[in-house]
């Protein structure tokens, strides 16, 4: 009877481990959700999108809120007669792509589509028009803009909770057994926990590298051409990767001895699999979030202890409830606890104090965290870890009172529970490195809405385009363009206007005019308040001729 409770209390704690593992794929499989995975923002253009310009001009200038890599074929210009009026290679210095184009281009509405990589490694799609002379009907773009075969947005975060899952099982059970394992017991079981780890991180590294191809140009799982390939490895993302690949096949070679258990191993082996350790821990926040973070170098660091705190943590829980609570004696688990109780409060301390870090630099403002789905998933993970501490708090209680050592059941339930939880902050944790960052989603929604406003007056003897940008209180420039009434250059010989807010008893302020072209002249104005602002354009063409035309514009 005693020994049927035993295996049914076994396989309750089975059954609560792996609920956990299924409830962190759950929420892997629901967090990339989000249709958006680009997380830089097309801050501007030169042309600016929608703008009307005089002339055909010899570039385009796309500027990015982050640094981007460029896809062959991926960028291109049509003209108004859809032919391509890119020629060349585009370049890209930092977060500026500039895109040659051919001489000549005649008048009407240009389309230019983009795809890039941004510096977390994810594609960054879209496209804009810009107009020479007049608008005209636009061009259909041929490239997809951020299009992602749904079967590969689903497998890389999945791919990320396996290479999560085989650091844990790697760093933490390593260490044990370096550390603190007793000398009488076999390695066998630790040993194979170890090689799943190291066989996660290698399949997971493969995976995640056959994904990003597909996952950059928008093609199928198995759509996938050498070039593709090609062009991955020879990205930032596919050279860390390999870097991946290397550190832990050579650590793989090192640990061998440690997991025989020979005694083979050397203080110098240790010390260089901590040296490879380190270097494979930095290849995560290497491709992830933190390389675009506004300090990236300090949001490395933190990524990375926050990852190494996490394995060693995790990582011995799992050598204690599968190993250490079963098979060690009240006398070996009386000198491995305190210990272990040390490391886990140490570890616990990295977690919370770089967690903060990383949120304060990745959310950024308040609003984001509760407005965003990326902070409201930080609010979940940061539910769900507050659990998970209040059960570690329980379970060092339990060893500074000496009861685990007399009774190491309970304790092995409490971590347990603890593992099951913690394999859902895991997927939570696979879920938000494929979500937008609050700070670039609050990006992408100021830059929506500091855009150009564009309005086109007209009377019997001519049409005025008028630009304003960015449409914000505070500097604002001014675009005057006069047409004839059918859409040709109208030389203007002198300009003048104002804006008004009679709303707000705000008379008319005249705004400086400098003519660039006959037809074309900029001004810049400070506007003082937020409203409906009512701006009036007179044009004189010869010494008797002028128009008045007025316009409105909501200024936020």
């Amino acid at each position: 009877m005693t020994s049927m409770i035993v295996e049914r209390r076994r396989i309750c704690r089975t059954l609560a481990a792996l609920a956990g593992l299924l409830v962190g794929f759950f929420a892997v499989l629901l967090g990339p959700a989000a249709p958006a995975s680009a997380h830089a923002v097309l801050v501007n253009s030169d042309p600016g999108n929608g703008t009307i310009v005089p002339d055909a001009p010899n570039k385009i200038t796309l500027n990015f809120s982050e640094s981007v890599n460029l896809l062959s074929g991926k960028i291109q210009v049509l003209a108004p007669d859809g032919s391509r009026a890119d020629q060349g290679d585009p370049t890209a210095s930092g977060g500026t792509v500039t895109i040659p184009l051919r001489s000549g281009g005649g008048r009407g509405t240009y389309l230019v589509s983009y795809r890039v990589i941004s510096a977390d490694s994810h594609p960054v799609g879209g496209s804009l028009t810009y107009s020479v002379g007049a608008a005209s009907a636009a061009p259909t773009a041929t490239l997809d803009d951020v299009t992602v075969d749904p079967v590969v947005r689903t497998l890389i975060p999945i791919g990320k909770y396996l290479g999560y899952a085989g650091l844990v099982l790697l760093i933490g059970p390593t260490l044990v057994l370096a550390l603190l394992w007793p000398h009488r017991l076999s390695r066998t079981g630790p040993g194979r926990l170890v090689w799943t780890g190291i066989g996660l991180i290698l399949f997971s590294t493969l995976v995640a590298i056959w994904l990003q191809a597909p996952y950059s140009t928008g093609s199928g799982l198995f759509d996938v051409r050498v070039g593709d390939l090609r062009e991955v490895l020879g990205s930032t993302f596919g050279a860390i990767m390999l870097v991946r690949l290397g550190v832990i096949c050579a650590a793989a070679l090192l640990l061998r001895p440690m997991l025989r258990g020979s005694g083979a191993d050397s203080k110098t082996d240790l010390a260089l699999l901590g040296v490879l350790g380190v270097a494979a821990i930095a290849t995560w926040p290497l491709t992830g979030h933190p390389t675009a973070s506004p300090v990236a170098g300090v949001s490395v660091v933190v990524d990375a202890i926050h990852l190494a705190a996490m394995s060693v943590w995790l990582g011995g829980l799992v050598m204690l409830v599968g190993f250490l609570l079963r098979k060690a004696d009240q006398r070996e688990l009386g000198a491995i606890l305190p210990i272990w109780s040390r490391w886990a409060a140490t570890s616990v301390a990295a977690l919370i104090v770089a967690g903060v870090i990383q949120a304060l630099i990745e959310v950024s403002s308040l609003s984001g965290l509760f407005n965003t789905t990326y902070g409201r998933l930080i609010l979940v993970k940061v539910g769900l870890v507050g659990i998970v501490l209040g059960f570690a708090w329980y379970s060092r209680r339990l060893v500074q009172s000496k009861a685990a050592e007399e009774s190491p059941r309970g304790l092995r339930r409490i971590v347990a529970v603890e593992l099951a939880i913690t394999a859902v902050v895991i997927g939570v944790t696979s879920a938000l490195v494929q979500i937008t960052p609050a700070r670039s989603a609050t990006a992408s929604e100021t830059v929506a809405t500091s855009s150009t406003i564009t309005k086109t007056l007209t009377d019997q003897r001519m049409a005025v385009q008028i630009d304003i940008f960015p449409a914000t209180v505070g500097n604002n420039s001014i675009h005057l363009y006069a047409y004839t009434p059918d859409n040709k250059p109208l030389t203007v010989v002198e300009w003048t206007a104002t804006a008004a807010l009679p709303g707000k008893g705000i008379e008319p302020i005249e705004i400086p005019l400098l003519r660039i072209t006959d037809f074309h002249a900029v001004g810049d104005i400070a506007l003082p308040s937020a409203g409906e602002w009512t701006f009036k354009i007179t044009a004189r063409t010869t010494e008797i001729d002028q128009s008045t035309l007025s316009t409105t514009a909501t200024i936020k």
